[in-house]
């Protein structure tokens, strides 16, 4: 049965609106706090009589009454609450990780606009949840809402040392002799919630940097600046002669990159020069690499021309970290920037990229640019369409049929992707070829059918 409100990462919307109305997110802390008070038990009981949360969010103005609320939810269903203010998504999960809480949750609607925000929840193993809890949990959240709901917030304080652990956690893993302090880099922290930790992680690495993106004011985390926004901080890169920029999303649980000359460096780039770099240092598991289906064929070929086999999962980091457990993978990740390194982390952490690309850099004594000429593309491109409706696409015969015959036409030379986006009203048309040509036509015919089909807003 499909989920009606979590998505690919976690529940999100409109802050105010439906899911995200007071009602609802006081109810969503309830049914976790109810959930977690079930299998607490079974946990290892940690410290105090209560099974223990830890909340941290992002820099929307929207967070702290969102959080409050949760809380509200939370403390009347059982649970004690941690409130870390503003933190980074994999920091949440890391402390939740290591022992100190039973449920880690992260208020942030990601690379999104201000205006939405979301709730992601992490089990006391630091994963994501599997989508049969994130069923069970729905289930509970509208058997509660059929009765009538009385909101209650809880006022929170911040636990000033959640952000100081994570940061000792991060520059524990690069001791000093690993030279990262030759490095002059643009850091672009999309005025979310690497704006306070960046700065801090690397001046105490030595790194020479320069912050763009880092002045917060509730309304601007995504706007005009971070991952999906690169223009400006490749001119940045360029203009100061820095080795490279970095640039983060709202929650910095991705990182994509500027090469010295202003090339953008994107995710499938940074799992290649990784694979082979921890390949060499008999650190990848298994010579296997984890990717979603969005991935780019010349990463595929990269890869195998290295003895590296690689892995596809549906989009969504958490469908890449089940499939690195099963598997016993050291390394995995998206295109977008979500790189899972699973020595130190159970989910995408911007941060823990940046310096694990830079570790790589000083291991090579190669500009960005050059390494990242080691990966052959193959044209690619993503028309996001935006959609009124989402039924599913097997019920859309002549969108089903356009797909079918973009496929046969390019069977062995390409690949074809149509999949809704699990938190925007979106349908993501991915095309790939061996020519422009070909990717230009297939994507503009398959764009057509489905704001025809579909009544997408042009």
């Amino acid at each position: 049965m499909k989920k009606q409100l979590f998505g690919t990462d976690g529940i999100r919307g409109v802050a105010g609106e439906y899911p995200l109305d007071d009602e609802t997110v006081f109810v969503i802390g309830a049914a976790l706090g109810h959930s977690i008070s079930r299998s607490w038990p079974r946990l290892g009981a940690r410290s105090g009589t209560r099974p223990s949360v830890l909340i941290g969010m992002d820099t929307r103005e929207s967070g702290p009454g969102l959080a409050e609320l949760m809380a509200g939810g939370l403390e009347a269903s059982g649970a004690d609450v941690q409130f870390a203010g503003v933190l980074t998504t994999p920091g949440v999960a890391h402390l939740t990780q290591r022992g100190e809480f039973d449920c880690g949750i992260m208020i942030s609607a990601s690379h999104n606009p201000f205006e939405d925000n979301g709730v992601k929840v992490f089990g006391a193993a630091g994963f994501k949840l599997p989508d049969s809890e994130e069923h069970e949990i729905e289930a509970a959240i509208f058997k509660l809402l059929e009765q009538p709901v009385e909101p209650q917030r809880r006022k929170l304080e911040i636990e000033e040392s959640a952000a100081t652990r994570y940061l000792d956690h991060l520059s524990n893993i690069w001791p000093l002799d690993h030279k990262l302090d030759s490095f002059r880099v643009v850091v672009d922290c999309a005025n979310g919630a690497a704006s306070e930790l960046a700065p801090l992680l690397f001046a105490r690495l030595g790194v020479t940097a320069e912050f763009i993106g880092n002045r917060p004011d509730g309304r601007n985390i995504n706007r005009d600046c971070g991952s999906l926004h690169l223009d400006g901080l490749g001119e940045k890169v360029i203009e100061s002669g820095a080795d490279l920029g970095i640039a983060f999303d709202g929650d910095a649980d991705r990182a994509l990159f500027v090469a010295e000359n202003g090339q953008t460096v994107d995710g499938d780039v940074v799992l290649l020069l990784a694979a082979r770099h921890m390949a060499e240092r008999k650190r990848l598991t298994n010579h296997l690499v984890v990717t979603t289906l969005m991935a780019n064929m010349g990463l595929e070929k990269a890869l195998q021309a290295s003895g590296v086999k690689m892995v596809r999962t549906p989009v969504g980091d958490k469908y890449v970290l089940e499939a690195m457990v099963q598997r016993e993978a050291a390394l995995g990740g998206e295109q977008s920037g979500h790189i899972i390194f699973r020595e130190h982390a159970t989910t995408g952490d911007g941060l823990l990229t940046a310096c694990a690309l830079l570790e790589i850099l000083s291991a090579n004594h190669e500009p960005l640019s050059k390494l990242a000429g080691r990966l052959t593309v193959f044209p690619q491109t993503i028309k996001n369409v935006r959609v009124t409706h989402k039924p599913p696409i097997e019920d859309l015969p002549v969108l089903t049929e356009a797909i079918s015959a973009s496929e046969r036409e390019l069977a062995g030379r390409g690949r074809v992707i149509v999949r809704y986006s699990g938190t925007e009203p979106l349908l993501r048309v991915m095309i790939e070829a061996e020519t422009d040509e070909d990717v230009a036509r297939h994507s503009s015919r398959l764009v057509r059918i489905v704001e025809e089909q579909l009544g997408a807003e042009r």
